[in-house]
């Protein structure tokens, strides 16, 4: 039969929680370890609801994949110094690859619910909450199905190999995979992190942005006293503009800026290069 002194170790170990508090607990529930942990759960419960309504600004974002799925998941917490803790990194590596373990494509609202050790999703963010002080929340997670495309990232203030502040992400079909090609993807999620594109290409563009910007520009002109006939020139170069700066295929290559990202691509049309997609997560 295990000792006090053990079964307080045990529990401090499986909760987290301090001394005399798991102490108090294993009195309250006759040294049960499972009630104890139960009980101290609804203490963890308690303190996050106080915690619930603090903002949470930092934090990090995690990948993790394996050969069916591909994850992005974002934690925020309230300070850096959280963020960069290993406790934090651990919890945020345990959840990325529960998502993993679950192996489907599922948004925030259905993992949060999943069952998880004694009991869901949500409880054991609670009990991290109660654990490190501070209001945790699930701010993004995206699963991507690996079917017949490959994928690449870039990670930017990098915590762990597969952890960071900012994470790109590319979605690719090519007919060889290659060295140059991965090292190419590799350079496109660096320029998607610099340079925070909102779609490939102009058509993939919300219609209600591009006619809001359109006549926002519009406006401008019209307000500059330019002569009304050549109004609709000077708004073409505008929007022109406007899409070399929020397009991806259009911007200026942030390695080679006399070339477009379409003009990079282009160079390797002998292996029938094509982006499928991409992710830009960051805090």
């Amino acid at each position: 039969m295990s000792s006090i002194t053990e079964l307080i170790k045990e529990l401090r170990e499986k909760t987290g929680a301090g001394f005399l508090d798991c102490k108090k607990s294993l009195e309250d529930n006759n040294n049960d370890i499972e009630k104890s942990i139960e009980a101290l759960r609804k203490k963890g419960l308690a303190k996050a609801s106080k915690k619930s309504d603090r903002a949470a600004i930092e934090g990090a974002v995690g990948v993790y994949s394996n050969e069916n799925i591909t994850v992005l998941i974002k934690v925020n917490s309230e300070t850096d110094f959280a963020a960069k803790s290993d406790t934090f990194l651990d919890f945020l590596d345990k959840i990325g690859n529960l998502v993993l373990e679950n192996n489907s494509n599922i948004d925030k609202e259905q993992f949060l619910k999943l069952q998880f050790e004694k009991g869901t999703v949500k409880d054991y963010f609670n009990s991290m909450i109660a654990k490190i002080g501070e209001n945790l929340i699930l701010n993004d997670l995206i699963v991507k199905e690996n079917k017949n495309s490959n994928y690449s990232f870039y990670i930017h203030n990098s915590y762990r190999k597969n952890i960071g502040k900012i994470i790109s992400f590319v979605e690719y079909t090519t007919t060889d995979n290659n060295p140059e090609i991965e090292a190419l993807s590799k350079n496109l999620c660096m320029h998607i992190a610099a340079m925070k594109p909102e779609s490939i290409d102009i058509n993939d563009l919300d219609k209600n942005l591009v006619s809001n910007e359109e006549k926002i520009q519009k406006e401008l002109i019209l307000n500059s006293g330019k002569p009304s006939n050549i109004v609709e020139k000077i708004l073409e170069g505008k929007m022109k503009k406007y899409f070399s700066e929020v397009t991806l295929l259009n911007q200026n290559y942030i390695l080679d800026q006399d070339k477009t990202v379409r003009d990079i691509i282009n160079q390797h049309s002998n292996y029938e290069y094509s982006l499928i997609s991409f992710e830009l997560i960051n805090l």
